[in-house]
């Protein structure tokens, strides 16, 4: 995985948030899990803006941070799936959260990013 030159700081709880679930996929794969989508190949198809090395990086470092279990089956072909952890269930609120306030400004976005292009 990149390191960066400069070490992060994590003398604060956002800067630790951030780091475990910061990134435009991780939100969403922990929902996408929480709701029963656990194989690499189903969370690829239920994002499909997302390219399947986005996905899997974005897996292996929720599962480096604890937030998934990767469980790879003795069959052939391998079969892989994932699982929220109790660190990944208690991420739930604030991935309902995001959602909800999207959700909930949505228009407004829209509308903003219109008048955006407009000007341009």
């Amino acid at each position: 995985m990149y390191e960066k030159k400069i070490p992060k700081d994590f003398s604060c709880g956002m800067s630790i948030t951030l780091e475990i679930i910061g990134g435009k996929w991780k939100p969403c794969l922990i929902d996408s899990i929480h709701k029963g989508v656990h194989r690499p190949s189903e969370l690829a198809r239920k994002h499909p803006d997302a390219s399947k090395r986005v996905l899997n990086l974005q897996l292996k470092e929720l599962e480096e941070h604890g937030v998934v279990e990767k469980i790879i089956y003795p069959v052939l072909p391998p079969k892989v799936e994932y699982f929220l952890t109790e660190m990944g269930e208690s991420l739930l609120p604030i991935v309902n959260l995001m959602e909800n306030w999207g959700t909930e400004y949505m228009n407004e976005f829209s509308e903003r990013q219109l008048n955006k292009s407009v000007t341009v």
